[in-house]
């Protein structure tokens, strides 16, 4: 009688109650096309450490896999694959379906900026005979995680004469690299005094570029002399063409497996490339679809998402329009209609830091692509909530194709939040859910994700986009 109770309170218990699994216990055939699926991505944020650069490294994939570049007003058939880049910042990738916009287009939006250090307009000076650049930091860093780690510099200079320089210095090896000083500890009586937030402070990430001086006794400034003569020799620029420059210094090591298992990805940049990657591979993979499915590569969102190459501006919504119109379709009418998957990454619970997060509601390691819906900050701030009815399509789709995922919240109410693209989607009457890869260290040198979660959020992207 007994055993008979003990079943049916399990069945009961299986029907009615959430579990919580490890993804390779769900599907154990899932680790090794997981670990299959993450070589691609390990190269492609390699080849991708900047903006710049990761849309480039876009776009070669999609040129590769048959992506034709389009300009407004060219004629669409159902099937054609075409892509735009945008001032060379940001992406925007299309499979036409076979119904017209006035159903409606299937959106992936991502982005592909991440923190790290630009220079100031004036970056370079000499001190003591060592030569440095300043920096002025991007994004939301943890300042004092960003000294004695090897840096490359990555970016353009654009010359007096409209030359445009490319430069990446620092990832092959043998090239140069640079750093960040810190103090020993011996010498940090006072610097220890000082709060975690401002163990380093901003105006402290100076970056050492050189030591040896040119040779003249009589050279002023002699060591940032023979640093500009370097620049100069290898990439034909002076010092005034700096403060034409987009230069950025970045971790300058490698994405890289992570424990005995190599379960885990470790790298730069997977907050937000991991995303990226993710809804251009499942782009890349669509055939035929009902509807035209969109993927974007967006720029500026950690800083807002402002300027022309974030989704505040309407680069993306002009992208939509000129395929509406060449359809003869009502833009309005298409927004609508429209389902977009606002991807971007949450914070994974962290054992050995467990306090900021809400165990019941945030997103874990291992457990499939997370879902959000709604981020901002304390009361819901700066957030688009989406809505039940869309979770509702979203979530079921998901059961039904197999995808591991899991519904999570950035942190405890109150103790800070995070943002996404989601609301400059949603201002233009478009369903929009936030959807995402789990992430240890978000923001650090050196993120970690589960090779798992990043196969499951694929898989999403995927089933997102064959859906009718």
């Amino acid at each position: 009688m007994a055993k008979m109770k003990d079943e049916k309170t399990k069945k009961l218990s299986e029907k009615l109650l959430v579990k919580k699994e490890h993804t390779a216990t769900v599907e154990p055939g899932s680790v090794n096309l997981a670990k299959e699926f993450c070589e691609g991505y390990k190269q492609y944020l390699d080849a991708g450490k900047t903006e710049r650069e990761a849309a480039k490294a876009a776009c070669v994939l999609l040129e590769k896999a048959g992506y034709k570049p389009w300009v407004p007003g060219g004629k669409l058939k159902a099937g054609q694959k075409i892509y735009v880049l945008h001032r060379n910042k940001a992406v925007l990738a299309a499979t036409i379906g076979k119904q017209d916009l006035a159903a409606g287009a299937k959106i992936s939006v991502a982005h592909i900026d991440s923190p790290r250090l630009d220079l100031k307009p004036n970056p370079l000076y000499e001190s003591d005979s060592l030569a440095y650049f300043k920096t002025h930091y991007y994004g939301g860093v943890r300042k004092y995680q960003w000294v004695t780690i090897p840096l490359s510099m990555h970016g353009v200079v654009v010359k007096s004469d409209g030359e445009s320089v490319e430069i990446s210095l620092g990832e092959k090896p043998g090239e140069p690299q640079f750093t960040i000083t810190d103090l020993l500890p011996h010498l940090s009586a006072e610097q220890n005094k000082r709060t975690l937030a401002e163990g380093i402070k901003g105006e402290e990430l100076n970056i050492l570029v050189g030591s040896l001086p040119f040779d003249d006794p009589d050279a002023k400034d002699a060591v940032k002399l023979e640093t500009m003569r370097l620049l100069n020799e290898k990439y034909g620029i002076v010092e005034r063409d700096l403060v034409r420059a987009e230069l950025e210094f970045v971790p300058a090591h490698h994405a890289a497996d992570i424990g005995f298992d190599g379960g885990l990805v470790g790298a730069y940049g997977q907050d937000d490339r991991v995303c990226a990657y993710t809804a251009l591979m499942a782009e890349i993979g669509t055939k035929a679809p009902q509807r035209t499915t969109v993927c974007v590569l967006a720029d500026k969102e950690e800083t807002g998402s402002d300027g022309n190459t974030g989704l505040a501006s309407a680069f993306v919504f002009h992208f939509l329009e000129d395929l509406a119109e060449a359809q003869g379709v009502n833009p309005r009418r298409m927004y609508a209609a429209s389902e977009c998957l606002s991807a971007d990454v949450s914070a994974a619970y962290d054992p050995s830091f467990p306090e900021p997060f809400e165990r019941r509601n945030c997103a874990y390691i291992n457990q499939g692509v997370a879902l959000n819906k709604y981020t901002g900050a304390r009361g819901k701030g700066g957030t688009s909530d989406a809505s039940a009815e869309f979770v509702g399509k979203i979530t079921n789709l998901l059961d039904a194709e197999k995808v591991e995922w899991q519904m999570s919240e950035m942190g405890k109410i109150d103790a800070g939040g995070g943002g996404t693209v989601a609301k400059f989607v949603a201002n233009y009457n478009i369903d929009v859910l936030d959807i995402g890869v789990p992430v240890l260290s978000m923001h650090s040198p050196f993120e970690l994700t589960s090779k798992l979660d990043v196969y499951s959020t694929f898989k999403a992207f995927e089933a997102f986009n064959k859906a009718p």
